[in-house]
């Protein structure tokens, strides 16, 4: 058996459709608000654990993306 690290990749769509939601209107959004909003959301584990990450602090929709490797735009 090869010794292979098989990686799977996390679908961020559910995290980028919760993003543009969040941040309609908003300029920034603090890690709280948003790690809640992706629990009642029921967000995939993988992705609140990338959330949950987050230093604490507030964040505009770029930085978020860029942290968690994210797609909105």
């Amino acid at each position: 058996m090869p010794d292979e690290v098989v990686t799977e990749e996390v679908d961020t769509r559910p995290l980028d459709e919760l993003l543009d939601d969040l941040y309609h209107g908003q300029e920034r959004i603090s890690q709280v608000d948003i790690y809640r909003r992706a629990v009642a959301a029921e967000l995939p584990a993988q992705l609140l654990s990338r959330l949950n990450a987050l230093p604490q602090g507030e964040y505009a929709v770029d930085e978020v993306t860029d942290l968690l490797g994210g797609s909105v735009g």
